[in-house]
């Protein structure tokens, strides 16, 4: 296992909001990411919540904005801010489209030339990150949630649906709930795992509710003002399946609210409270 580098810590309400690095094995070369330990994990192991965000964010996005900080000090909870993909690969295509490649790994494992060798978010996320995380800090493995936004909570629903038992509890803000059936998934998606739909569909969470559902509610808020909404989101559809398969789903719906951190910001204390309960 790879050896951390501190890029940099402050102290924060309490605890310590610290920014790292270490050579990934499932990435092929240098990740960063963001750990906010609260002021019980001096004291002991603390339940984890980690934050996947969304398309051309970092490790610093959700950390700086998203205002977590505060009530996951008060709550006892670490917050685990990964950044959205590998960086600096060298492929060609790599870089220069928000929507695809550095900056929108989109949380899958490719299985295509050249970003198989690379762009293996999965794994990083379920596997490399956690193991590397409790052998540095003082996490509680058996008490994990995954959060995420936009790209982000489409990989928190599908993570969470394809281990339901690695996580206690998942929710998602404005997430990409359908992606083989929408303009962003529809251009990734063939480029990580090629032309055939049915690879895709192992990373869509409306394919994944109807096979495996979680065991615990699932809870989503949206913005009405989202601009992208209607095209690229579609939380209805999820709200079906869901329905369809018996997934206990809360999917919020607020009126004026769009798809920035402002959004995030307004309703962060209520996930945050949400997997409190559940990671106990």
């Amino acid at each position: 296992m790879s050896a951390i580098e501190t890029i940099s810590e402050q102290a924060c309400f309490g605890g310590v909001q610290g920014f790292y690095r270490h050579a990934s094995e499932a990435c092929g070369g240098s990740m960063r990411f963001a750990v906010y330990q609260p002021p019980q994990a001096a004291n002991g192991s603390c339940p984890v919540l980690y934050f996947l965000a969304g398309l051309t964010c970092t490790e610093e996005t959700a950390t700086i904005k998203a205002g977590a900080q505060r009530l996951a000090a008060e709550l006892g909870l670490i917050l685990v801010m990964p950044d959205t993909s590998p960086r600096d690969t060298g492929i060609e295509g790599a870089t220069g489209d928000w929507e695809f490649g550095e900056g929108a790994g989109f949380y899958v494992d490719a299985t295509q030339a050249p970003w198989s060798k690379r762009f293996r978010m999965h794994s990083y996320v379920v596997d490399e990150l956690p193991a590397l995380l409790a052998s540095n800090f003082p996490i509680d493995p058996a008490r994990s949630g995954i959060c995420g936004h936009s790209m982000g909570g489409h990989g928190a629903l599908t993570i969470a649906l394809k281990h339901p038992q690695r996580y206690r509890s998942v929710s998602a803000f404005a997430p990409i709930v359908a992606p083989s059936q929408v303009p962003w998934g529809q251009k990734a998606l063939p480029c990580y795992l090629g032309d055939r739909p049915e690879a895709w569909v192992a990373y869509d969470a409306c394919e994944l509710v109807r096979q495996q559902t979680f065991p615990g509610t699932i809870l989503i808020d949206q913005g009405e003002a989202d601009r992208f909404l209607t095209e690229q989101l579609r939380p209805e559809l999820f709200d079906q399946a869901c329905a369809e398969a018996g997934q206990s789903l809360q999917l919020r719906r607020h009126a004026g609210y769009d798809h920035s951190y402002y959004f995030i910001a307004s309703f962060m204390d209520d996930h945050l409270r949400h997997h409190a309960r559940a990671l106990g």
